[in-house]
C-alpha cells in the first residue's frame, strides 16, 4: 500500500492538481514512483502543463503532514484511488482526483442510482421550487441526490432530498472545514448526517472561482445522470452538463419560459437533443428502474398539501445574495466612479500585467487542438461572447464550450460580463 503522505503530495502538485494526477499515476504507476522521479522523467508525461511538471520537482512533504494533522484533528476522512471505497464511477474519468476528503458516511455510490441536480445560484422562484420538488420526489423514489452547496438550486435540491428522507452527497469547491457560502452551517451538518460532504481540496482551502468548474466534473462523474434546473448558456450548471455528456452520463433538463434568461441553458440542451425534457421525477426514475428494481420505488407522489408542508416547513428564510459566487481577485476589485451612469464602464487595459507567452510546440500535448483554436480566436485583445467565439472558431458549439471550460480551469481564459478574453499570447511560427 502506498504511503498516504505521497498521495497527498501528488494531489497538491500545481494549479488544479486533480485534473492531472491521474495522468501522472498512469505514467509512473504509484505516487512513490512519481515522487522519486526526476525532471527528465516528468518531461515525458504526455498532456501535462509545465506548471505541473515544475510543481512535481518540489519534494517537500511538510504540507502533506500538515494536511494529515488537520484531518485527524477535525475528523475528516481521506480516500485515495487505492481504497476500495473510492467510487468506481469517478475512476472512469480521465481527470479523476487521486484523493478525496470527506465528512459523514459515504454511501456505496457505485451500487446506487445517483442523480445530480444543478442550476443557478441566483435562481428564480420557479427554479427554487422545481429544485425542491425534484429533490423531494427523487429521494422518496429511491434516488440519491448529489449537488453542490451554493445558494439557489443546489441548496433547494439538497433540502428537498433531505425532506424526502433520502441520502445526499454535496461536492464542495473548498475544504471540508470551510463553510461556503456563509450561513450554510446547518446544511453542511444535515448533509453529513444523511450522507457525506466531499471535496478534492484539503482542509483550509478557501473557495476560489477556478475551483468550481473543476469541482463540477466530480458532480457529473459520481452520477448516472445530471438534472439541469436553471442556468445561462455559460453557467456552472451547463459546465456540469458538458462534463456529464463527455463522460457518457445522461442529462435531463427542466424546461422554462422562452423569455426567461435562466432557462436558456436547459432549453438549449433540450433543443439540441442533448437532454431529456422532464416534468416530474418519474421522467428520470423510469430511466433507471430496470437497473435498480429493488431500490427504486413506483410512481407514488405525495398529496399536494403534504408535499407543500414538507417543502416549506423549517425552510430557511431566503437571504440577499452576494454579487459574486466568490470574492473577485484583488487585482479585479476596482472602485466604481461615484457619478452614476447608465452606460457601461469603458474597459481599461491593465498594462501592468504582462501577457503570458505560450509556444504550443513546447506544450507537448497539454493544449488540445480545440483549445488552441479558441485561444487563436481570442488573440489581439479580443473580448467575445460565446456565440461570437463559436463563429470565430469555426467548430461546433459543444467543442468550443468544452475547450472554454478547461481553459478557464487553467486560468488561460477569463470571463467578465459574459464575454471571454485571454491573458495568453501564442508564439507560433508565421
Amino acid at each position: 500500500m502506498s504511503n498516504l503522505r505521497h498521495w497527498l503530495w501528488l494531489s497538491t502538485r500545481g494549479p488544479a492538481p486533480g485534473m492531472y494526477a491521474a495522468r501522472v499515476l498512469e505514467h509512473f504507476g504509484t505516487p512513490e514512483g512519481a515522487y522519486y522521479a526526476d525532471s527528465a522523467a516528468y518531461g515525458q508525461i504526455p498532456g501535462i502543463p509545465g506548471t505541473v511538471r515544475q510543481a512535481l520537482e518540489d519534494k517537500d512533504l511538510t504540507p502533506a503532514e500538515t494536511i494529515l494533522a488537520k484531518c485527524k484533528e477535525q475528523g475528516i476522512w481521506i480516500l485515495t484511488m487505492q481504497d476500495a471505497a473510492y467510487p468506481q464511477r469517478l475512476r472512469q474519468l480521465e481527470s479523476a482526483p487521486c484523493v478525496l476528503y470527506g465528512k459523514g458516511t459515504l454511501p456505496q455510490l457505485d451500487h446506487l442510482p445517483v442523480v445530480a441536480i444543478v442550476g443557478a445560484r441566483k435562481a428564480s422562484p420557479y427554479g427554487v421550487m422545481a429544485a425542491r420538488q425534484f429533490g423531494l420526489a427523487l429521494a422518496r423514489q429511491g434516488i440519491l441526490v448529489v449537488s453542490g452547496s451554493a445558494y439557489g438550486v443546489d441548496a433547494a435540491a439538497l433540502n428537498g432530498a433531505l425532506r424526502g428522507g433520502g441520502e445526499v452527497v454535496s461536492v464542495l469547491g473548498n475544504g471540508i472545514d470551510v463553510t461556503y457560502p456563509a450561513g450554510h452551517e446547518d446544511l453542511y451538518a444535515d448533509v453529513a448526517a444523511a450522507g457525506a460532504l466531499l471535496s478534492e481540496y484539503p482542509p483550509g482551502t478557501p473557495p476560489a472561482g477556478a475551483h468550481f468548474p473543476v469541482r463540477n466534473r466530480l458532480i457529473a462523474g459520481l452520477s448516472l445522470g445530471v438534472l439541469v434546473v436553471e442556468g445561462t448558456e455559460t453557467s456552472g450548471a451547463l459546465i456540469t452538463a458538458r462534463w456529464a455528456l463527455e463522460a457518457g452520463r445522461d442529462v435531463f433538463a427542466v424546461p422554462g419560459g422562452i423569455d426567461a434568461p435562466l432557462s436558456r441553458g436547459p432549453n438549449g440542451l433540450i433543443r439540441r437533443g442533448e437532454a431529456k425534457l422532464v416534468q416530474d421525477a418519474w421522467d428520470i426514475v423510469e430511466e433507471y428502474r430496470a437497473l435498480f428494481p429493488d431500490t427504486l420505488q413506483g410512481k407514488t407522489p405525495l398529496a399536494p398539501p403534504t408535499a407543500q408542508t414538507r417543502l416549506t416547513q423549517g425552510m430557511p428564510v431566503p437571504q440577499p445574495l452576494p454579487p459574486e459566487e466568490v470574492p473577485a481577485p484583488a487585482e479585479k476589485r476596482r472602485r466604481k466612479p461615484e457619478t452614476p451612469s447608465s452606460a457601461p464602464e469603458p474597459l481599461q487595459e491593465d498594462v501592468s500585467r504582462p501577457k503570458l507567452v505560450i509556444d504550443p510546440r513546447q506544450e507537448e500535448g497539454a493544449l488540445t487542438e480545440d483549445q488552441l483554436v479558441v485561444l487563436r480566436a481570442l488573440q489581439g485583445e479580443k473580448r467575445l461572447s460565446a456565440e461570437e467565439l463559436v463563429e470565430a472558431a469555426g467548430i461546433p458549439a459543444r467543442r468550443v464550450l468544452s475547450a472554454l471550460t478547461l481553459l478557464q480551469i487553467r486560468q488561460l481564459v477569463e470571463e467578465e460580463g459574459r464575454r471571454f478574453s485571454t491573458p495568453v499570447e501564442l508564439q507560433e511560427e508565421s
